[in-house]
């Protein structure tokens, strides 16, 4: 998939298990047009944070080692014991002729290379076999070094020599940055140029580079006014411009792009934001982008990912879910996990007015004891999404549907503002589907941790006169941060906290094999058919976990890592129409019993599973690519 998509290289940032090289040699060995591979050297950044000293025993020695072994497994000459965390086995291919470079390290912590220089002021000067560094901080000197002993041990032992790079990225770049907010992205500077390679060739600088973040990139108006070949405005490609031509030797993009996912993190004064982009948007984006690096004759660009990664984490979701358990299910709300090109989301309902695949086995068709106006619910689950349907007599046509959910027992709200039925049972909740008009997911204002985290504990976002007491009554919108607030120190300007409404639910076609599909949909309305297909991610109704049914407990009494597991959820359905309230469960004097709810479970899993999907955006990279293959 990689090669039909006219790619050429294929980076990787550590040890990947033997079956990975073994399948990079056999595909080379049968085709024409080679694939070639550049090698990442992993620096542990658990000793890195603790230590924040690139020369600590804890780092330096274990560095080398993980250099020496990388060596021998692309010669296909080492074997690997097991280790947690790291990939094991018998390596005996030999891909050191598709391996096209180096690239050491990581994104470096500022913190850890200001404080690495500070306590090795004395390491100033290096002067090896083949690097040696001038007017160099001793954080550079490490990184020269590395690359020599890299260099030096291959062509010791296998009589090679290969390009090299070290990791760098916009945080630690050598610009200054007057318009960047916080003092940690432009603290201190790592310098490719103080690093010379005796040679005077093979050695690249290499940087990680997103057009979303750091927030100078959309404050500067010498990159926010910049205007590319086409004549519009292109922030991203203004910083290349800049960041280029102060280099001494070739630049590689070693990581661009933009992920396909709900949740959204930072925005972008072009729309190119980190996150909530809809998958072909995302490859028209990471295509523009491309372009941008060709346009300022950079040695190219590497797409970051090939694949989602179900792992990550970000910033504004990471207090929201349980990190010993983000592998086992796809967080539509975490960007992080979706840059890719390829989807491993089961889509197990295609939410297209179509209930031909609610057949499965876990799928709970409910009963309706007066099927008068919905004759039909349907509820099942997958590992990204809480998957609800339901069916109306006749057609939809300004309908309006109110769901209320049930989450956690004792806790919620009783009485619906607009609603005429109360609940016996607290409602965590509310879903609003609203045909030719906004539709929503609130939530207890009680059980809003937004609300609880950014308002009342840091104090960052404006007083709400709402009451936050349980079984208040009272909903919340939904919303994600997107920054905490700064001042741009150049200018003065203060930017308030900021955030945006992730709970507001959009229209469209969630089958990715219809002509109409968006991937940002999460609810269709099939007008003649009456049916209504909804998808719920599961972070947006406060699953930590679902593989273990974990949800947020009290955090009000609990704190932030307040967990609970639950053992099912409970809902029910009420249809509005000219102001006439219809509610699928009996009423008891305006009342919803318990007892009359609509409940649901599913299986807990430890082994998730998954489907590979290509996602909408590969044509456009495949498209791209093929437009600047050789």
């Amino acid at each position: 998939m990689i090669a039909k998509m006219n790619a050429n290289t294929i980076r990787i940032y550590t040890i990947h298990p033997p079956a990975f090289y073994e399948a990079l040699y056999d595909y080379n060995l049968y085709h024409k047009t080679k694939l070639y591979l550049l090698q990442g050297v992993w620096a542990d950044e658990e000793p890195l944070i603790k230590n924040l000293d690139a020369f600590h025993e804890e780092t330096y020695q274990p560095f080398q080692n993980e250099i020496t072994h990388i060596i021998d497994l692309l010669h296909g000459n080492t074997v690997l014991p097991e280790r947690p965390g790291h990939a094991h086995g018998i390596y005996t291919k030999d891909v050191s002729p598709y391996v096209s470079g180096f690239i050491i390290g990581i994104e470096w912590l500022p913190e850890m290379v200001e404080n690495t220089n500070k306590v090795h002021q004395d390491k100033t000067t290096f002067t090896g076999e083949f690097f040696e560094t001038k007017n160099a901080s001793p954080f550079e000197v490490f990184l020269a070094e590395m690359m020599d002993f890299t260099r030096s041990y291959e062509a010791s032992t296998y009589e090679e020599i290969r390009p090299i790079s070290f990791t760098n990225w916009v945080s630690t770049d050598l610009l200054t940055h007057p318009y960047e907010p916080d003092i940690s992205e432009d603290l201190v500077s790592v310098n490719p140029n103080h690093i010379i390679s005796k040679s005077h060739d093979s050695y690249f600088a290499s940087y990680h580079v997103y057009p979303y973040y750091p927030d100078f990139l959309n404050l500067d108006p010498k990159y926010t006014e910049y205007l590319d070949e086409s004549g519009e405005p292109n922030n991203y490609e203004g910083y290349l411009n800049d960041l280029i031509k102060n280099h001494d030797m070739p630049v590689l993009i070693a990581e661009f792009g933009i992920p396909s996912s709900r949740g959204m993190t930072h925005k972008n004064v072009q729309g190119w934001n980190q996150g909530f982009i809809e998958e072909q948007e995302q490859g028209k984006i990471v295509s523009r982008l491309f372009e941008s690096i060709i346009n300022q004759n950079y040695l190219g660009g590497l797409i970051f990912s090939w694949q989602d990664e179900w792992f990550k984490r970000t910033w504004n979701t990471m207090d929201l879910d349980n990190e010993d358990r983000r592998a086992f299910w796809s967080n539509a709300q975490t960007n992080e996990q979706q840059f890719g090109l390829l989807s491993f989301d089961k889509h197990k309902i295609q939410i297209d007015g179509n209930l031909s695949e609610w057949k499965s086995a876990e799928m709970v068709d409910y009963m309706i004891e007066d099927p008068t106006v919905i004759k039909k619910v349907q509820m099942d689950y997958d590992e990204r999404y809480l998957y609800l349907s339901f069916q109306k007599n006749g057609e939809i046509n300004e309908d309006h549907f109110f769901i209320l959910l049930n989450t956690i027992k004792n806790q919620g709200n009783k009485k619906h503002p607009s609603l005429p039925y109360q609940t016996k049972e607290g409602m965590e909740y509310l879903i609003e589907i609203r045909d030719q008009g906004e539709s929503r997911i609130w939530v207890d204002k009680a059980y809003d941790f937004h609300d609880f985290l950014y308002r009342e504990k840091l104090k960052l976002k404006q007083s709400s006169t709402n009451s936050s007491t349980s079984t208040s009554g009272n909903y919340s919108k939904i919303y994600l941060a997107l920054n905490r607030g700064f001042t741009i120190p150049e200018t003065g300007e203060v930017f308030p906290f900021e955030d945006y409404e992730t709970g507001r639910l959009q229209e469209g076609n969630g089958n990715p094999e219809s002509s109409m599909y968006n991937s940002l949909s999460d609810y269709y309305i099939n007008h003649e058919e009456g049916i209504i297909e909804l998808r719920i991610p599961w972070l947006l109704i406060g699953f930590t976990d679902p593989s273990t049914k974990e949800i947020m407990g009290n955090f009000r009494a609990s704190g932030i890592e307040a967990r609970e597991n639950v053992q099912e959820i409970s809902f029910t359905l009420i249809h509005e129409k000219d102001k006439s309230y219809n509610a699928v469960s009996p009423v008891s004097d305006d009342t919803i019993l318990t007892e009359h709810l609509f409940k649901y479970t599913w299986d807990e899993w430890t082994e998730p599973q998954t489907k590979e999907r290509l996602k909408k955006s590969y044509p456009y990279i495949q498209s791209i690519f093929k437009k600047y293959s050789n």
